[in-house]
C-alpha cells in the first residue's frame, strides 16, 4: 500500500461520524485558509523588490511552496488539488487584506480559534481523539483528505 493510502486510512480512523466528517468540511479549510492569512502578515518586505512588487511575494507563498513539495512527495494529484486550494486560499487572503475591515493577522486568529473549537466539538462527538495528538504530520493530511473525496466523487485517481 501506498504512504498517502496508509495516511488516509489511519486519518480516517478517527473521522467516522458523519457529524464529525461535516465539521471537517467546514474547519479544516478554515484552519488551513486562517495559517495562510497568519502567515501572509508576516513583514515580508525583503521578497519584495521593485521591479517585482506583487503581493504574493510574501512569507505564505513561501510556506504553501513548502507544503506543496510534502504533498508532491505523497501523491502528485493530490498535490495538484492541493496547489489549486492554496492558490485560491492566497488570492482570498489577498483580497481580505485589502478590505481593511480588520488587521488580515485579527480576522486569521478570529477563523482559527473557531474552527478549532469546531474541532475539538467534532472530535468530542466522535469520541475519538484528534489524529495529531498521535502523529504531527496528520495536520498535514486533513486537508489531503478531504480532497481525496473531491477526486473520488470527480473519478480522479490520486
Amino acid at each position: 500500500m501506498r504512504k498517502i493510502d496508509e495516511l488516509l486510512t489511519e486519518y480516517g480512523e478517527s473521522h467516522q461520524n458523519e457529524t464529525n466528517k461535516a465539521i471537517h468540511w467546514i474547519c479544516v479549510p478554515a484552519i488551513f485558509f486562517s495559517l495562510v492569512g497568519l502567515v501572509w502578515s508576516i513583514p515580508s518586505g525583503f521578497l519584495q523588490s521593485n521591479v517585482t512588487a506583487s503581493p504574493y511575494a510574501n512569507w505564505a507563498t513561501v510556506l504553501l511552496v513548502l507544503v506543496l513539495a510534502y504533498y508532491i512527495a505523497l501523491s502528485l494529484p493530490l498535490a495538484l488539488g492541493m496547489a489549486t486550494f492554496s492558490f485560491l486560499c492566497l488570492v482570498l487572503t489577498h483580497q481580505v487584506d485589502q478590505l481593511s475591515f480588520a488587521p488580515l493577522w485579527a480576522i486569521s486568529i478570529g477563523i482559527f480559534v473557531l474552527a478549532w473549537i469546531g474541532q475539538f466539538y467534532g472530535h468530542k462527538v466522535e469520541g475519538k481523539k484528534p489524529s495529531f495528538f498521535k502523529d504531527v504530520q496528520f495536520l498535514m493530511i486533513g486537508p489531503a483528505w478531504l480532497m481525496h473525496f473531491i477526486f473520488k466523487k470527480l473519478g480522479i485517481r490520486y
